[in-house]
């Protein structure tokens, strides 16, 4: 079995300042535990990358190294595998996509549902509620209070 984690997971457990840090750095270290294979999506580590060291986004921006030493952390654990778009990507986007086509901030949630659905994956770990529109996706709130 398998499950991907997504860059909001990634980012609280980055955020000493977030009153939901704890819980996502306990998430991730359980997952950096393994045994079972965690996915993680390239577009959401590139976000990761992107608002972890943006000064006006993150309350604390993490300096480009320290979020790569993460990031490559993550990457050096055999049970860790990214994910990518490979030869089928568009027609697994355009199922994704359902009757609808995405716009604005739709197009990543649904490139990161589309890569998991060409790759197997069907558990999403992610603290954003729109990923619930997609049908073929057990999302799960690591965060959720409960």
């Amino acid at each position: 079995m398998s499950f991907a984690v997504d860059a909001n997971i990634l980012l609280y457990a980055s955020d000493r300042g977030s009153p939901l840090h704890e819980q996502a750095a306990r998430f991730v270290a359980d997952c950096a535990a393994g045994p079972e294979i965690c996915c993680l999506p390239w577009p959401a580590v590139m976000a990761y990358l992107r608002i972890a060291t943006h000064p006006r986004i993150f309350s604390a921006p993490l300096a480009p190294a320290e979020a790569m030493a993460n990031v490559e952390a993550l990457i050096a654990l055999p049970h860790v595998h990214m994910l990518g778009e490979a030869d089928g990507f568009w027609e697994a986007f355009r199922q994704a996509a359902g009757g609808s086509l995405p716009r604005g901030n739709a197009v990543p949630d649904t490139q990161i549902a589309a890569l998991l659905l060409e790759h197997g994956v069907r558990t999403l770990y992610t603290h954003d509620r729109d990923f619930r529109r997609f049908d073929a996706l057990r999302v799960i709130d690591p965060l959720a209070a409960g």
